[in-house]
C-alpha cells in the first residue's frame, strides 16, 4: 500500500511554505548546488515533469533569458513563466526529439533532468525493471537532444543491474556520480545518476 504523506515530513512543508509544488524540488536543488550545473540562460529538459516542481527551480536558476521545457504523460498546470514551455507525451513517443527541438528553435538541450519513475507494480523486480528503461530511452534520446559537454540527471530505482546501468552512463559521459539527496525518503530505493559532460562525438545508437 502508498504510504500517505506525512504532514509533519520536513521537506514537504517546506515546499508548502516556499510555494513549490513538490517536495522533490529539494533533490534537485541539492544535486545542481553540488556539481554547479545551473547557470542564467541555459536550455534545460525535465523529463517527468508533473506536478512542477523541478520547473519551478529550473526556470528561476535560467531565468528570462534561458529555456525550461517539462514533459509529462499528464498536463502540467501554467506556471505563468514566459521561459517555460510543457508537452503532454512520452519519452517512447518517435517524433518526441522534434517536438522538443522545436520549443528550443532546433538548438540542443544544456541539461537534462528527469525524475520520472514508473507507475509501480508493488514487485520490486519489476519496478527496477521499468525504471531502468526509462534510463536506458533517456540514453537513447541523448544524440539528438543533448549537446556535447551537457550534462544529466535522471532518478533511477536502485536493485538488480543498477550497476550495469551506470556503466553505461560513463559510455556516454566524461564522470559519473550517485547521489542520494537528503530531500529521499528513507525507505525509498531511488537515487539519482549523474552525468556530466557529454562525450563528443556521440552518435545514436
Amino acid at each position: 500500500m502508498a504510504r500517505r504523506f506525512n504532514p509533519r515530513d520536513h521537506y514537504f512543508r517546506k515546499a508548502q511554505k516556499e510555494g513549490l509544488r513538490a517536495r522533490s524540488a529539494f533533490k534537485l536543488e541539492e544535486v545542481a548546488q553540488k556539481h554547479r550545473l545551473f547557470r542564467p540562460g541555459l536550455r534545460v529538459l525535465d523529463l517527468g515533469a508533473a506536478p512542477g516542481g523541478f520547473l519551478q527551480v529550473i526556470a528561476a536558476a535560467v531565468g528570462k533569458k534561458g529555456r525550461a521545457v517539462g514533459v509529462d504523460l499528464q498536463e502540467i498546470a501554467d506556471l505563468g513563466l514566459e521561459q517555460v514551455s510543457t508537452l503532454v507525451a512520452s519519452v517512447e513517443d518517435e517524433d518526441l526529439s522534434e517536438r522538443l527541438l522545436e520549443q528550443t528553435e532546433g538548438r540542443p538541450f544544456d541539461l537534462i533532468c528527469s525524475d520520472m519513475a514508473p507507475a509501480t507494480t508493488g514487485s520490486k523486480g519489476t519496478d527496477v525493471a521499468r525504471s531502468h528503461r526509462l534510463v536506458e530511452r533517456t540514453l537513447e534520446l541523448l544524440p539528438e537532444l543533448l549537446r556535447p559537454r551537457g550534462h544529466l540527471v535522471i532518478k533511477v530505482f536502485m536493485g538488480p543491474g543498477f550497476e550495469e546501468l551506470r556503466d553505461e552512463l560513463r559510455n556516454h559521459f566524461e564522470k559519473v556520480s550517485v547521489e542520494r539527496p537528503k530531500a529521499i525518503r528513507s525507505q525509498s530505493k531511488e537515487c539519482y545518476l549523474v552525468g556530466l559532460e557529454l562525450k563528443t562525438g556521440e552518435q545514436p545508437g
